[in-house]
């Protein structure tokens, strides 16, 4: 009797772990089967009016390794007529810490005007973002630019946020940053799941601003 009961508390563990494991997989899941169809290169992405390219980080003030690829894309999108207006979207939350800027220089260095990027200094994580572009800098669709383990996750967002979105995820080499990318993917999902069903308001989300209509005004006059 007592073999009989271990029996059944080993077989409810192992069903436990993998509803558990089931659970843990189904965000993962959501983000994949959102972005399935719109994920793109910079070759074939479709053209759109705004592109929304994510902080990475800086370092020494200057964009880190991985934000410079986004960014290089970025350029590559608006060189090409894919897109017209490029939206920097990053942390600016201390006086000494400043995305948003600092990715506008090295746009501008690399060929984008200055008159055609937009700055967001309050895309404190990808949610803020997405519904920040919707919400303040009134984008009805975009291609979103960010590295290729981030990239279902910045669409599944977006898109939760009403924000028709193409995705471009640069491709790096798989060093530790992309390992420790790739594992923070599967956490953040979770997180995604959550922001997408309940749809908290963004850490700041502040008054309108016209910087990307402006812009796109501009090239008609």
């Amino acid at each position: 009797m007592a073999a009989l009961r271990s029996v059944r508390t080993r077989r409810r563990a192992v069903q436990a772990v993998m509803a558990g494991c089931v659970l843990a997989l189904l965000p993962s899941a959501w983000m994949h089967a959102v972005a399935a169809d719109r994920l793109r290169t910079t070759a074939d992405a479709p053209s759109a009016e705004v592109a929304v390219v994510f902080g990475a980080g800086l370092w020494r003030g200057r964009p880190t390794p991985y934000l410079a690829d986004r960014l290089d894309a970025a350029a590559e999108l608006y060189r090409t007529g894919k897109v017209k207006v490029v939206l920097v979207t990053g942390d600016n939350g201390r006086h000494d810490y400043d995305e948003p800027d600092a990715m506008r220089t090295y746009l501008t260095a690399h060929g984008v005007p200055d008159g055609q990027i937009v700055s967001d200094y309050a895309g404190f994580d990808t949610w803020d973002s997405c519904v920040r572009a919707k919400e303040i800098f009134g984008v009805d669709r975009a291609v979103l630019v960010t590295q290729g383990f981030h990239i279902r996750r910045a669409v599944a967002l977006c898109q939760a946020a009403g924000l028709e979105s193409y995705g471009v995820g640069v491709a790096d080499v798989h060093d530790a940053t992309w390992y420790y990318g790739e594992t923070r993917e599967v956490f953040a999902a979770g997180k995604a799941a959550l922001d997408a069903a309940f749809k908290p308001a963004p850490r700041f989300l502040g008054p309108k601003e016209e910087g990307v209509s402006r812009a796109l005004d501009a090239l008609t006059h």
